[in-house]
């Protein structure tokens, strides 16, 4: 044995003096009597407020209340309102030791207040552990959380999961930087394009709380408008909120708020910057180092401090509604902050939905326009070719494209690129008949008919060749293509112009921009990159596919993807020109012609209105297991005036099929009924079916039933 390994002789008594010393204090902490881990048995209690009110983070309804635990004294300091804590739950009545409960598994929460005495008069648990002393929890967000989970009939701990993001302990042990003095006032600059323009952004910057829907020009200056929006809030103090539809939207903002006021003055909180680094910047304004955010759907809750404006860009979009329980809308939680921070409002977009004009029609918000000279120009020249144009041109019924489309192409590409917008990604998602455009459908299992690179045709759904379809309708033998797919169009327009780079933008890779040079470009909608300098020509195809859509929002989604492409094209004055195949004579194809995306959605307010849907209504969708739905709608208390329509059967979504959001579990049948109920009633309906879902999963009911307010597509 080497002497390294001998033992050393008279045991501690040749260690070091440091050594010694800590041997002997640990041996005295030992000696104290210590509570037991996480129970806090026989430990002091917190002499001034010893209880804790708590909200564990339990998202189901008939727990949706806060819960009294007892403060130990060793967590006083930190045990604070607005701290994360970790609480024993589940404890029943008769786990009592020495006046403690005790038992039940760990979970967390959030401290929402200290109290010097609890309205349970029984023995209470000891919080277990403050996860972090930092208050992320503020008053103004938990009473916009209690608001939000009110309105669309959910708990208020599924809105703190979209609220509050998850915790990083390296992000909190930094410090956040200083906060920067206020700016100086901006001049109105491309705001003077607008006939109330300046006076919005003099009301913001004098302290004011204006309330506007913004109906933004074509060409690439709105996101300098947002961002001298948000400098008017800013100089005079105030915090300011914007939320965009996706990553791309924000980082345009974003330069546009950087090129305007420098670096430090605003956070960027997109999924795209990771949790660390987003959990950063969303400390620094909860702190009030930043008083001005950018970001995406989960923005709409970031706590900014002194909050003056609020600004919603492209409100129908889908990437406004959440997915995640109870999933609010971004516009109405901006509304409700608007509400309850008594602050500015900007409602912006190229188009307009039903709702932003429901604002305006109502008084509570001012429109906020241009001249009907100044959008004609800077708007491109629109063209049409419908179902009798088809007809009557030859090179369509052979071709991908019509005439008219071939020759806005060639000319295009004389100037620079030409953005061609197709409907869906792919190669020929859907098959027709090539006579009397029927859908194509399988003899198996009447699924839809869809066509490969390969040159066959299958079963979307069973996968099964077919071979030897006929038309039911029309006896026809011949199949054509319903909705040809971005990649297969890119196909047929590089083989038409060999000499002509092709770019294509969809889910899978989406451009952000494209060089000024001439060039085909493919994108779905939605994807659709911005040229240096603008496009020379767009073509808008397959327009009949998106107006065909059983939705309440058909035209109006088509007009703003439509407006969303045709904006990005060069003015009229420069060659400008888009051509769109669909009937001329439909509203949403007249109102791009005439470029007038408020007016459409002024004359289907009054067409819902007529009808008596929303939003001139509310409405609530409850969908599950036939007799489950029968059964829930049979128990709710509905308000008065309340009309329920259904239940009908939703589609069956096949076993290996990708599920959309609301659809049933693959292979199950499901119904679902819409409760529809006047505007006024919302609150009531809400509260109505919330109170019900409690009660089922109060009585541990397996069966679910899913209730979701507002819900988008209706049919």
């Amino acid at each position: 044995m080497s002497g390294e390994n001998k033992p050393v002789e008279g045991g501690a008594e040749g260690a070091p003096p440091e050594q010694l010393a800590l041997i002997r204090e640990s041996l005295r902490q030992a000696g104290k009597p210590r509570a037991k881990p996480r129970t806090w048995r026989g430990a002091a209690l917190a002499r001034e407020l010893p209880v804790a009110r708590v909200l564990v983070d339990k998202g189901v309804l008939h727990l949706d209340r806060y819960f009294d635990y007892a403060v130990p004294e060793e967590l006083d300091t930190d045990a604070q309102p607005g701290v994360r804590v970790r609480v024993r739950f589940g404890a029943g009545r008769h786990r009592v030791r020495e006046g403690r409960r005790e038992g039940g598994g760990l979970i967390d929460g959030f401290l929402v207040e200290r109290r010097a005495e609890s309205d349970y008069s029984g023995p209470l648990a000891a919080l277990a552990q403050v996860v972090s002393p930092e208050p992320v929890l503020s008053e103004e967000l938990l009473s916009l959380a209690r608001a939000v989970a009110d309105r669309y009939a959910g708990s208020l701990a599924d809105v703190l999961q979209l609220a509050v993001p998850p915790r990083s302990a390296r992000a909190e042990q930094r410090p956040s930087p200083a906060p920067l003095p206020p700016p100086a006032r901006p001049e109105p600059g491309p705001w003077t394009r607008y006939e109330h323009g300046p006076a919005f952004l003099e009301s913001l910057a004098s302290g004011g709380s204006p309330r506007a829907v913004w109906n933004a020009l074509p060409g690439p200056w709105w996101s300098e408008e947002l961002a001298r929006a948000v400098a008017a809030t800013l100089a005079c103090g105030r915090g300011a909120l914007v939320v965009v539809p996706d990553g791309r939207v924000a980082a345009r903002v974003d330069a546009a708020l950087t090129a305007l006021l420098g670096e430090g003055r605003h956070a960027l909180l997109t999924a795209d910057a990771g949790p660390e680094k987003r959990y950063r910047e969303w400390l620094a304004v909860r702190r009030g180092s930043v008083r001005a955010v950018v970001g995406t759907r989960a923005a709409m809750f970031a706590p900014v401090q002194d909050l003056g404006l609020v600004a919603l860009w492209d409100d129908g979009d889908d990437s406004h509604s959440e997915q995640h329980a109870p999933q609010p809308h971004a516009r109405e939680v901006l509304l409700l902050r608007a509400a309850q921070d008594r602050c500015g409002f900007l409602l912006g977009g190229l188009s307009c939905t039903v709702e932003a004009a429901q604002l305006v029609e109502s008084g509570w918000a001012r429109p906020l326009v241009a001249a009907r000279e100044r959008v004609r120009s800077l708007t491109p020249l629109v063209r049409t070719v419908g179902d009798q144009d088809l007809a009557r041109d030859e090179a369509a019924r052979a071709a991908r494209l019509p005439t008219l489309a071939w020759q806005a192409v060639r000319e295009g590409l004389r100037q620079g690129p030409v953005l061609v917008q197709v409907p869906r990604r792919g190669y020929v998602p859907r098959m027709a008949c090539a006579q009397c455009r029927a859908p194509a459908r399988c003899r198996h299992c009447a699924g839809p008919l869809q066509g490969s690179e390969a040159g066959t045709t299958r079963c979307d759904w069973c996968g099964k060749e077919e071979n030897a379809w006929h038309c039911p309708e029309c006896g026809s033998f011949r199949l054509r293509a319903q909705i040809v797919g971005a990649r297969r169009t890119a196909e047929e327009l590089g083989r038409a112009f060999p000499k002509v780079p092709v770019r294509t933008s969809g889910r899978e890779h989406v451009l952000d921009t494209v060089p000024g040079t001439p060039a085909l470009v493919v994108s779905t909608p939605g994807a659709e990159p911005v040229a240096e300098g603008g496009y020379a020509a767009a073509l808008l195809l397959d327009g009949w596919a998106m107006l065909g859509r059983p939705d309440l929002r058909a035209g109006e989604d088509a007009l703003r993807r439509w407006i969303g492409a045709a904006a990005l094209v060069r003015e009229q004055s420069a060659g400008g020109t888009v051509v769109v195949i669909a009937d001329p004579t439909l509203r949403p194809v007249q109102a791009l012609v005439r470029w007038d995306p408020v007016g459409h959605a002024v004359r289907e307010l009054a067409e819902r209105a007529e009808l008596g849907f929303p939003p001139v209504s509310r409405m609530a969708a409850v969908s599950g297991p036939p007799e489950v739905v029968a059964g829930f709608l049979g128990a709710v208390d509905l308000p008065g005036g309340a009309e329920v329509l259904g239940p009908v059967p939703l589609p069956v979504t096949p076993p290996g099929r990708p599920r959309r959001p609301g659809a049933p579990p693959p292979g199950e049948h499901w119904d679902r009924a819409l409760v529809r109920v006047p505007t006024g009633s919302g609150a009531a309906l809400a509260a109505a079916l919330k109170a019900a879902q409690a009660a089922r999963m109060a009585r541990g009911s397996d069966e679910g039933v899913r209730v979701r307010i507002d819900p988008p597509d209706i049919g």
